[in-house]
């Protein structure tokens, strides 16, 4: 490659998916979060009652880490787990009022980083960048 080369798509798309996740840990370490942790709770907000591995698979993270961040947020009162009345072998993992709490208060902050980050974007570009991400991400899936 020489040095007038362009960067693979790919690699730039790791980068600001690694400069989002250097930001959004920054942000969110004050409310004692990580960025995953935070996405495990978002993904609890729009779907209660989800097993460990079925979050695991929406967080984007190993069932082995899912089970780390479960016990450490229902630790701190973030989500409880339940039995599962149609599967009792199965505990489901639903947000506490103080999880819905702490994420009222993270959402400001995320906010303020999607957008920084589409600040650099003119705005009538926005929805094509959107639906561009969205295409990339269904075309591998």
């Amino acid at each position: 490659m020489t040095d007038d080369a362009q960067p693979l798509t790919l690699y730039l798309v790791k980068r600001l998916e690694l400069a989002i996740r250097a930001r959004m840990d920054e942000a969110l370490r004050p409310l004692g979060l990580t960025a995953p942790q935070f996405t495990a709770l978002t993904v609890l907000r729009h779907r209660d009652g989800l097993t460990s591995a079925q979050l695991a698979r929406r967080s984007f993270v190993t069932p082995q880490t899912m089970n780390e961040m479960v016990r450490a947020l229902e630790r701190h009162g973030r989500l409880e787990r339940h039995r599962d009345p149609n599967n009792r072998r199965e505990l489901l993992i639903a947000l506490t009022p103080s999880g819905h709490d702490l994420l009222e208060r993270c959402d400001p902050l995320i906010s303020a980083i999607e957008a920084a980050m589409l600040g650099a974007i003119p705005a009538v570009q926005h929805a094509q960048f959107r639906q561009s991400l969205e295409l990339g991400c269904d075309a591998l899936s």
